[in-house]
């Protein structure tokens, strides 16, 4: 972990990151209700968005799209992803590499890591690699921190989610990104657990405006430095109130209440 309060992708002490790593995790089930959104473009334009800190997306996106919204948007680019098509033991494929996602002009990099598969060791040797050679391109690493594998029944414990935080302190990420253990409470402890590495809730599957800005705001009160959301954004009719409503709710700590009225 380093200091990374000065990263592109860091206002405030926070980041908002706006994932479309989803074509490729989920495949395009994700795209069914906003067809639209099949089209990257439309999802970058959304993430010019001033609540937006960094866009995260895989290599063949970055290459595409990011050239057009290079002034715009700063880049999180994904090195590590594998498809919903796969059924073995809970394990990804390192799609690029450090020094490309850099000369592609990204501002951080991103890594999946699945504490608990039976590929844990692996993954986390890729990590290493991929941590110590960001390091010599000053870039950020965001760890998409998920436990998941054959011995674990339940993903969102909170002693499991404290795990994932510590696991991402531990080894070396400057950002943990993990699930919601269910509780003010539980969310605290896997702050704590994190020392002074910044730790970010996903957003998950979309839920109502309320009932995710309530779960952002719960997560931002125990500890949270922001979030890395892509469904409960780019589903919605209008993606820009509910990131309006974020930054009330993320960088002036409002209540979910306070930013849905101040939207309306």
């Amino acid at each position: 972990m380093i200091p990374i309060d000065d990263s592109p992708i860091v206002r405030d002490g926070k980041s908002l990151i706006l994932a479309m790593d989803h074509g490729l995790e989920h495949g395009p089930v994700d795209f069914e209700e906003v067809p639209e959104k099949l089209d990257p473009s439309t999802v970058f334009e959304t993430a010019t968005h001033d609540a937006v800190t960094a866009m995260a997306v895989q290599k063949g996106i970055a290459e595409g799209y990011y050239p057009s919204f290079e002034d715009d948007v700063n880049l999180l680019l994904k090195v590590n992803g594998t498809s919903n098509l796969w059924m073995g033991e809970y394990d990804s494929a390192v799609n690029c590499s450090v020094d490309y996602a850099a000369e592609l002009g990204a501002d951080a990099v991103g890594f999946t890591l699945y504490g608990g598969s039976n590929h844990e060791v692996e993954m986390a040797e890729e990590f290493r690699d991929v941590q110590e050679d960001a390091r010599k391109h000053d870039l950020p690493v965001v760890m998409w921190s998920y436990p998941r594998g054959q011995g674990l029944k339940n993903d969102t414990k909170p002693d499991v989610i404290s795990y994932a935080t510590r696991l991402g302190l531990e080894l070396g990420a400057d950002i943990a990104k993990v699930k919601y253990p269910g509780s003010p409470e539980a969310m605290e402890h896997a702050c704590k657990a994190a020392g002074d590495m910044k730790v970010v809730m996903s957003g998950g599957s979309k839920t109502s405006d309320y009932e995710f800005l309530s779960t952002v705001e719960a997560a931002i009160g125990a500890g949270a430095k922001g979030l890395a959301v892509g469904r409960n954004v780019w589903q919605r009719e209008n993606p820009t109130r509910i990131l309006d409503a974020l930054e009330l709710v993320v960088y002036e700590e409002e209540t979910a209440d306070a930013a849905l009225e101040a939207t309306e």
